[in-house]
């Protein structure tokens, strides 16, 4: 596989599941055969499911490569064996959640999380930039998070390093800039996928001894069904947060940032409404501990919203 022109090389991190198998699959499928997709992963063992999605197109506009975000050696062994080393577009999408009271996680575990969902991608970042700078070309595609802008009740580690995602790549796109390189946070909300339901089961087995009993009622019986609630009235498909994604890397100008969900606009939008940081604070408060009843309307009215706007097929304006 070259580059050749108008072929742009893909490299895409964490496509074993979810979202990063989705964005492969669906960019080595591309009708206009735009681009050349390198699919990775840490273990080549669970390549089966990409295979299947990638059809036709394996071995022919898609490779798969063995890449662990966590170690530098794998990252520079995977990108060294690409012709010229060549990187057009870089989609940093692997990444591991963890939820639940903070009394209740290691330190080690956290430490963890920081080494796949911001360190991983620093080390993605470190590897390729050099060359696209040579280049004066390039594009940093990362998967981030509404939650990298707005943090969220038993999200305080996973939001941490969402958070962090999102202030490297704000510092860093200024200066990528200059060397003509484009930066984008894809921002989705909730999204169905493996990865989410997993996250979700453990916390459910999850050991709440080394909290309080209040603390351990609110995470069971308050955060648990409404996070349900919200994946249900909220939560996108793979594909559409995939197509959301393809838009943006053919966008003639890519935004900084791209919420793929609209429904959630109003949520973050809390945050540049009242620079104290009340507003946002006092209506998640009362959401989720004084007014079941209005939260429960709410989601209803996203629900029916969300219908209407898949029905009509519109989407967020880049």
């Amino acid at each position: 596989m070259h580059s050749s022109m108008g072929t742009r090389r893909v490299l895409v991190t964490g496509c074993s599941s979810g979202i990063g198998l989705a964005v492969a699959a669906r960019l080595a499928k591309d009708e206009l055969r735009r681009f050349k997709v390198v699919a990775t992963m840490r273990d080549l063992k669970k390549r089966g499911p990409l295979e299947k999605a990638a059809g036709d197109s394996l071995n022919k506009t898609l490779e798969i490569k063995e890449l662990d975000a966590c170690c530098e050696a794998s990252i520079k062994e995977c990108v060294n064996s690409l012709p010229n080393r060549r990187v057009d577009i870089l989609v940093s999408n692997a990444g591991v959640g963890m939820i639940g009271p903070l009394e209740c996680q290691s330190i080690a575990a956290m430490k963890e999380l920081f080494d796949t969902n911001f360190f991983g991608l620093v080390r993605l970042v470190k590897e390729v930039l050099p060359d696209m700078k040579q280049r004066q070309s390039g594009h940093i595609v990362v998967m981030s998070s509404v939650m990298g802008i707005q943090g969220l009740l038993f999200n305080d580690v996973y939001s941490a390093s969402k958070f962090a995602v999102e202030g490297f790549c704000e510092s860093l796109a200024v200066q990528a800039l200059k060397f003509n390189i484009k930066t984008t946070l894809v921002e989705p909300g909730p999204v169905m996928t493996e990865f989410e339901r997993k996250v979700y089961e453990d916390a459910e087995m999850m050991d709440l001894s080394e909290t309080d009993e209040e603390t351990a009622k609110i995470f069971r019986e308050v955060y648990l069904p409404y996070s349900k609630k919200v994946f249900t009235s909220l939560g996108q498909t793979t594909e559409e947060v995939t197509e959301q994604t393809l838009k943006v890397i053919t966008a003639k100008d890519p935004p900084l940032r791209h919420q793929t969900n609209r429904l959630y606009t109003p949520v973050t939008a809390l945050k540049h409404a009242d620079p104290t940081g009340r507003l946002p604070l006092d209506t998640f408060y009362k959401m989720i501990f004084k007014h079941d009843n209005v939260l429960n309307a709410t989601l209803g009215v996203l629900r029916m919203l969300k219908s209407v706007l898949r029905t009509k097929k519109i989407q967020p304006k880049l």
